[in-house]
């Protein structure tokens, strides 16, 4: 007679590198605020707005779109940053750009009457920012060796 044993099996919970985290945290940035931006569409009157040329308070003109599309390219550009800069440098972008844009999003609340909308969306996207300044901040470091302890290797015979 045989007897069949299952055994529970744990999925291996591999780590994710904070480079990845950080890409996938600014294209999650990006895909929620051009959705509310979408959205805000549906918004009565929001069209007819930009058919007489005005969004919120200012004029559309050659220059709100280039201003727009600019404050747009940067966290669009963090997602490959994240990933293509050294260590340090990605370190310190994300940091700086993330902080740098909480008052940005904070703005977008401002003068609208949906606020229940705006303000999810918002909440969002800033818990996505503190995200990114959380796992920049906490990036993991690795030992360096001093110029003794390489020396010591080499007397050795070992590698590091």
């Amino acid at each position: 007679m045989s007897t069949h044993q299952t055994t529970a099996t744990t999925l291996h919970d591999q780590p994710v590198p904070v480079r990845i985290k950080l890409a996938a945290a600014w294209t999650s940035f990006m895909f929620l605020y051009a959705y509310v931006d979408i959205l805000n569409f549906f918004t009565p009157g929001v069209v007819g707005e930009i058919l007489d040329g005005r969004v919120f308070e200012f004029d559309l003109s050659q220059t709100f779109s280039t201003s727009a599309l600019a404050l747009m390219a940067v966290p669009i550009l963090m997602v490959v940053l994240s990933t293509a800069l050294p260590a340090g440098a990605s370190r310190t972008a994300n940091i700086v750009v993330a902080s740098l844009y909480v008052p940005v999003t904070v703005f977008n609340v401002v003068g609208e009457s949906w606020v229940l909308f705006y303000g999810l969306g918002i909440v969002l996207e800033l818990a996505l920012l503190a995200f990114v300044v959380r796992s920049a901040w906490t990036w993991p470091r690795t030992a360096t060796a001093s110029p003794a302890d390489a020396v010591d290797r080499l007397v050795r015979g070992t590698s590091a």
